[in-house]
């Protein structure tokens, strides 16, 4: 190469192996850079903002790089930092963690930890702008700890040494502590005595009570000793394990271990309070078991609350601690335990804020569905757990509801995931219990004569007209109940056409099909649990029944639960082949193991409450295999039904479990309207 440089002509020998050498090793550091093609310029155009700004990170301290020139616009530079540079400070306050922190670099560059975590949870990039064209690169494991402490860290108009202050809820220490491991962390002595307390629950083996009268699997005794190193170490479990695997039993444990600590609590359905004292006199009759009743004037039931001490339980219903929720709140309690937690899936309902009130030492929640449709129930659940830990309900939906939902966010949802793993466990049947025999599912398909379908045919026309009205003309809200109804009317019409139509007298088929094989199970000895949504239809199935001298139970809503406990011990001590039984009635609490056979007459939108149901004859104690039957009416609204049991079960499963695959959104009101559309039911 020859030139002329200030008027002297300069020859200089161009070394070509050692510009591949360089070109090569450059190629290698930048994977965004393919390799040109052989003679082609050595030309890139990076269309990705984050490609460009890793590109200039990565050739500013490259050996083969002797410059960058910019020939346009003002110079980018790009200054690394890694966890080496991140310093942390934890204070404790008297209910809360509080956080500072920053970043120290070369030239006095100092970001603060609040910058840090806004841009963390607004951005999925790990270049931070600082103006001037100067970029922070956060190196991958800085930008996944930063996340970390965004997930949970709330920013606090207060300041504390002129640096802003971030506010963490002290049951998010266990977070913090493995969002900040290896990191530099300057804290108070009363935050290493909370972590030297964690440290310590984590070793505890705690022993089950010697007064406990029953034996435990070994998945039970393994669940007892999880809640009680949580009870420990101060934090809040919510028991998700299957229905039929002894929630119960595992609970009464817990209560008896912690029976010298002060008065228990127990919230539970109206249905259940029979039950559970039953269980604790049959399991624990050390403990003191009072039902919580409506009997007597307010105050009276307040002093007995008052009065209560060492050994003592207090059952209370759902409904109870809502009315008498000032005497409930008024004292604190050693244990509490919420049994069917998902009573308490909508935060905003009165019966939740009552809960959240409750102050308790130590609290379990229990449910086979912690979340059942939407993470908001997760949220609520938690919330009765350990309060804070997912920050305020806006922000839950801002750092994962919204993402996991509406983006399919796996990085949120691995997030939410790690977060709450630790207070939930939850088990399977298939994984615990070998000797449990085999489910097996079948859809009984029927279809109506041309009579019910045009019947149906009809209903559906005049559902979309009406929903499509409603959408244009009615805001977001009300057209969403307004596309609801007319959903349920349809789902209605899919069971039997008299249920919208009285003046028809013919049964549907598909109650001329539960006819043929509820005579098909009685004639070959099988007892069967026949459940529906709908009241007024069970009231239909049970007409072929009486026709045919078929014997069987009934419960529902309006059953009083001494009547309801009653019907439950006939129908296992062998009056009456069939138990029809409400979904609100009997989804959950029942033992009936007498029954094999599930019938479930018509599908619902949560497969969870399907699963719950089923789970009444498919648990601990049954020895014959489980066939679960499903009735669908196909060419109508259930064929659909069916499909998005799938999604559904995929949102609960990508939080809960170990790995899973992004969860579906729950339906909007326009995906609600292609239900009503006949073009889009899916093909036989």
């Amino acid at each position: 190469v020859v030139a002329t440089l200030g008027g002297e002509r300069l020859g200089v020998q161009r070394e070509l192996a050692r510009e591949r050498e360089h070109l090569e090793s450059i190629l290698d550091a930048c994977p965004m850079l393919p390799p040109p093609a052989p003679d082609a310029p050595c030309e890139w155009l990076l269309d990705a903002a984050d490609d460009a700004l890793a590109l200039v990170e990565r050739l500013q301290p490259h050996h083969g790089v002797l410059a960058l020139d910019w020939p346009q616009g003002r110079p980018v530079r790009v200054t690394t930092a890694a966890t080496d540079d991140l310093r942390l400070k934890v204070r404790t306050h008297e209910d809360w963690l509080g956080l500072q922190g920053e970043l120290k670099l070369d030239e006095g560059l100092v970001v603060g930890l609040q910058q840090l975590i806004g841009f963390a949870a607004a951005s999925r990039s790990r270049f931070l702008p600082l103006g001037d064209g100067r970029f922070l690169a956060l190196t991958q494991e800085l930008r996944e700890r930063v996340a970390d402490l965004a997930a949970v860290a709330e920013a606090q108009s207060a300041r504390r040494n002129s640096v802003e202050e971030m506010r963490l809820p002290t049951v998010a220490a266990p977070w913090l502590q493995a969002a900040s491991e290896g990191l530099h962390v300057e804290h108070d002595a009363a935050y290493a005595a909370r972590l030297q307390a964690l440290d310590e629950a984590r070793r505890v083996v705690p022993a089950l009570p010697s007064t406990l009268q029953a034996t435990l699997r070994p998945y039970q005794e393994e669940g007892f000793e999880w809640a009680m190193r949580l009870a420990a170490a101060g934090l809040g479990a919510c028991l998700a394990d299957d229905m039929g695997l002894g929630k119960t039993l595992q609970a009464i444990a817990v209560l008896l271990a912690r029976a010298a600590n002060g008065p228990a609590l127990v919230v539970v359905p109206t249905s259940l309070v029979g039950n559970w004292r039953s269980e604790c006199a049959r399991f624990a009759p050390s403990l003191r078991v009072h039902v919580y009743a409506e009997q007597g004037p307010a105050g009276e039931r307040a002093r007995a609350v008052e009065a209560l001490g060492r050994q003592d339980v207090l059952l209370v219903s759902y409904p109870m601690l809502q009315i008498d929720e000032a005497a409930f709140t008024a004292r604190d309690w050693a244990t509490l335990v919420l049994d069917e937690a998902q009573a308490i899936k909508n935060a905003a309902a009165k019966r939740s804020q009552a809960v959240f009130a409750l102050r308790a030492a130590f609290r379990l929640a229990m449910s086979g569905t912690p979340i059942e449709n939407r993470l908001a129930e997760l949220w609520s659940v938690m919330r009765a757990c350990n309060p804070g830990l997912l920050g305020s309900q806006a922000r839950f939906n801002e750092r994962f509801a919204n993402l996991i939902e509406r983006q399919d966010d796996r990085a949120a949802r691995r997030t939410l995931r790690r977060l709450v793993a630790p207070f939930i466990l939850r088990r399977t049947k298939a994984e615990v219990l070998a000797d449990l025999p085999p489910r097996t599912e079948l859809v009984l398909e029927v279809r109506g004569d041309e009579t019910e379908q045009a019947h149906y045919e009809a209903l559906r026309r005049e559902a979309l007209v009406a929903a499509e009205k409603s959408l244009e003309g009615d805001g977001a809200g009300q057209a969403h109940l307004n596309i609801l109804a007319g959903l349920t009317r349809l789902r209605r019409a899919a069971c039997d056409p008299r249920l919208v139509t009285p003046t028809l007298a013919r049964p549907g088929a598909k109650v001329q099909a539960f006819a043929e094989l509820a005579a098909e199970l009685v004639a070959n000895g099988h007892k069967a649990l026949v459940f529906s949504q709908f009241v007024d239809f069970l009231a239909l199935l049970r007409e072929p029944l009486d026709a045919a001298g078929i014997r069987h139970q009934y419960l529902d809503g309006s059953t009083p639960a001494a009547e309801r406990t009653r019907r439950v011990e006939a129908f296992q001590a062998g009056e009456g082949d069939l138990f029809l039984i409400s979904l609100k009635a009997g989804g959950f609490g029942l033992n009936l193991t007498v029954a094999d056979y599930v019938v479930i007459a018509d599908p619902w939108w949560n497969p969870a409450a399907e699963d719950q149901a089923s789970g009444r004859a498919h648990r601990i104690g049954q020895r014959r295999p489980v066939t679960v039957y499903r009735l669908v009416n196909m060419g109508t609204l259930e064929e659909r039904i069916l499909a998005l049991h799938q999604s559904k079960r995929e949102l609960a499963e990508g939080v809960l479990a170990a790995e899973a695959d992004g969860p579906v959104a729950p339906p909007m009101a326009r995906e609600l309207l292609a239900l009503m559309r006949a073009d889009e039911l899916p093909e036989d």
